[in-house]
């Protein structure tokens, strides 16, 4: 699209202080600031064993049977990225090498894998109405090769997704008041589709 209003290069921050912050988004905001918080600080000794991030209760200095055995506990609980997996047990292991040599057999024996956390981040993403920009940036986060998603994201048929986004948002009518379509245009900008799904979605007509 050549529309000069309409610029390529998409302004994130810009939408999302006009269109605000949503209950998912909100979320994840609050569980990085969580995440943050806890790799400053490591848990104490008194750590609940209940905690999801902690299995249980650890302090730092781990290593041999230990590091492997909190290595397991973690994952368990929750699937991690490699390198997700390397920062949180560095932050309690004695020797960063060892770290390294461990997650690589976690990742050769397939308790850990990136092919997992790719698939359940696409499925996260879709479910939160996000489109496929957004999600090659949550990919990009979790520094998982994009490639690993490319299948998953090749069976969604993102038109039908812009558009049932934007009747949740505006209702079925095919506006024709330009300052509206604009506005339907950057929403579905901000939520990560691209142009070509965008225009498909706001001229479809309901019938």
């Amino acid at each position: 699209m050549n529309d000069p209003k309409f610029p390529k290069v998409i302004d994130y921050e810009a939408l999302k202080r006009e269109y605000g912050e949503d209950e998912n988004l909100q979320k994840e905001k609050t569980e990085s600031k969580y995440q943050r918080y806890s790799k400053r600080t490591p848990p104490s000794k008194y750590s609940s064993l209940n905690d999801e991030d902690n299995p249980q209760p650890q302090q730092p200095g781990m290593k041999g049977t230990r590091l492997r055995s909190y290595a397991f506990a973690v994952l368990t609980r929750k699937e991690y990225s490699k390198k997700d997996l390397i920062e949180k047990l560095c932050l309690y292991a004695e020797d960063r090498e060892e770290v390294l040599m461990l997650v690589d057999e976690l990742s050769r024996e397939n308790y850990q894998s990136d092919q997992r956390v790719a698939e359940m981040t696409v499925r996260s993403q879709i479910r939160k109405g996000k489109g496929p920009n957004r999600i090659k940036l949550a990919l990009n986060a979790k520094s998982i090769d994009k490639a690993l998603a490319k299948n998953d994201m090749d069976e969604i048929d993102w038109y039908e997704q812009a558009y049932m986004l934007k009747v949740k948002k505006y209702g079925t009518e095919v506006t024709i008041d330009a300052k509206m379509k604009a506005k339907q245009i950057r929403f579905l900008q901000y939520r990560g589709f691209e142009m070509d799904a965008i225009m498909k979605a706001i001229r479809k007509r309901e019938d």
